[in-house]
């Protein structure tokens, strides 16, 4: 018979090899790509032929890559900074408070996660469609805006309630116990403790509404941001400039990615401190 070390092995030996393998299939595709973008061919195949940079300054000279680019980043940030707003509020409200029709309140914040992107895209374009032609608007980087914030806040709102859920409300009661404002408690306590998650759902937001496609595509009118871009130029043929973009979007987003998960930590760190001197 089979030991119980022996079989103890054997499953570490699978969960290890499962392990190594889900990796391998999520970040190939992904090294494929930083691979390609320095390829002097301009046909992606496999091997890679040669080493060059061309790509990346061919896609910097290309005229209208900055404008999307600015658009993106404008859409993406002034879409973070209501998404985070609202969604830290309605964090703070779902968790810490007892109201009526809170279950409702609850359905609807989760209503733009049950559509697919292009469905919500469509919805909102018909909507959009009909406002403006009874105001005379038209869409364009302001409706991407308002459609981004529809569906990047039930994102940040679960990030944030995560944080709020775990927040130790007796620290609070310490700090006013000790004779501190409600400002007080706000500033020193409250937001320090809440910081990491809303940091956290601010880079999740923002990095989605940059990548998003659907939703700009159906709102975006004449304008462009980058994933309209890319789809514009793929559209035509493939080309090693779309894998020097993707390298180009991959170090900033890891640095964000590693920037809130140093914040998280510190602030355990900081709130276990709290908890062991109160």
């Amino acid at each position: 018979m089979m030991s119980q070390r022996m079989r103890n092995a054997i499953v570490d030996t699978t969960l290890v090899g499962s392990v190594v393998l889900l990796l391998v299939f999520f970040y190939a595709p992904i090294a494929t790509l930083v691979a390609f973008s320095f390829t002097s061919s301009r046909v992606l195949t496999l091997p890679i032929e040669g080493f060059s940079l061309q790509w990346y300054g061919e896609l910097f000279n290309k005229p209208d890559f900055l404008p999307a680019v600015l658009n993106s980043a404008a859409v993406a940030t002034i879409s973070t900074l209501f998404a985070t707003v609202l969604g830290t509020a309605g964090a703070v409200a779902w968790v810490r408070y007892r109201f009526r029709l809170q279950g409702v309140f609850r359905g609807l914040t989760f209503a733009p996660l049950l559509f697919p992107q292009l469905l919500l895209g469509v919805v909102m374009l018909l909507w959009f469609s009909v406002l403006g032609s009874w105001l005379g608007f038209s869409t364009g980087l302001v409706t991407v805006i308002i459609g981004h914030v529809v569906y990047i806040t039930p994102f940040a709102l679960v990030v944030v309630a995560v944080q709020v859920y775990g927040f130790d409300e007796t620290l609070e009661d310490a700090a006013r116990d000790a004779g501190a404002s409600g400002w007080e408690v706000f500033r020193e306590i409250t937001f320090p403790l809440l910081w990491p998650g809303i940091f956290s759902a601010a880079i999740f937001s923002f990095l989605l509404s940059w990548g998003n496609f659907y939703v700009s595509y159906s709102l975006a009118g004449t304008a462009r941001t980058l994933p309209i871009f890319v789809y514009s130029g793929i559209a035509v043929g493939s080309s090693p400039i779309y894998p020097a973009l993707a390298t180009v979007n991959l170090v900033p987003a890891l640095l964000l990615v590693i920037v809130a998960e140093v914040l998280r930590r510190r602030a355990l760190k900081r709130q276990a401190s709290s908890i062991a001197t109160s």
